[in-house]
C-alpha cells in the first residue's frame, strides 16, 4: 500500500526531527516549503539537507509543491478553508506534474515523508497536497508525525 508521511518542525529541533523520521523509517524527505528558509538554526535547506544525510535520509526540495507568499496569508491568519481551496487551484494549475511525478514515486519508491513547518498538518498545505495525491493514488495511506 502506497504510504507518505508528513511533519512540520514548528516545535522540533533538528535532533529531534531526525529521531522522528527514523523512528517512523522515513528515507526520503521532500521539502514542501516554497522558501526553504528558516529562523531556526539547522532547518534551511542546506544544513537541514545535510542532516539528513549524515542520518541516512535523503533531502530533496520541490518548490512546485510549496506554498507562495501570497497564499500563505491565508493560513497564517487562520482562513484555512479560503487558503486550502486557493492553494489546491494553485498546485493545480502551476504543478499538475510536480504532484503526478510524486504519486508515481509514492507507489515504488522510498518511504518519503513531506516536510513544512506547520506543526498542525490540518491547517498547513501539507494536507492539501495529500488529498490531491489521494486522488491520483486512491490506495495512499497518509501518516502525520
Amino acid at each position: 500500500m502506497p504510504t507518505v508521511w508528513t511533519i512540520g518542525y514548528e516545535r522540533l529541533l533538528p535532533p529531534q526531527l531526525v529521531a522522528e523520521l527514523q523512528a517512523a523509517g522515513v528515507e526520503r524527505v521532500i521539502d514542501v516549503r516554497y522558501r526553504p528558509q528558516s529562523r531556526r538554526p539547522g532547518m534551511s535547506k542546506t544544513r537541514l539537507g545535510a542532516l539528513l544525510g549524515e542520518a541516512g535520509i535523503a533531502y530533496e526540495h520541490r518548490k512546485p509543491l510549496g506554498t507562495p507568499p501570497d497564499l500563505r496569508i491565508d493560513f497564517h491568519q487562520g482562513r484555512i478553508a479560503q487558503a486550502r481551496t486557493g492553494f489546491r487551484a494553485h498546485v493545480e494549475a502551476t504543478a499538475p506534474d510536480a504532484l503526478a511525478a510524486l504519486a508515481g514515486e509514492l507507489e515504488h519508491g522510498p518511504r518519503t515523508a513531506l516536510l513544512c513547518l506547520e506543526e498542525d498538518p490540518a491547517t498547513c498545505h501539507r494536507r492539501v497536497l495529500c488529498e490531491a495525491l489521494a486522488e491520483r493514488l486512491p490506495a495512499l495511506r497518509v501518516i502525520d508525525l
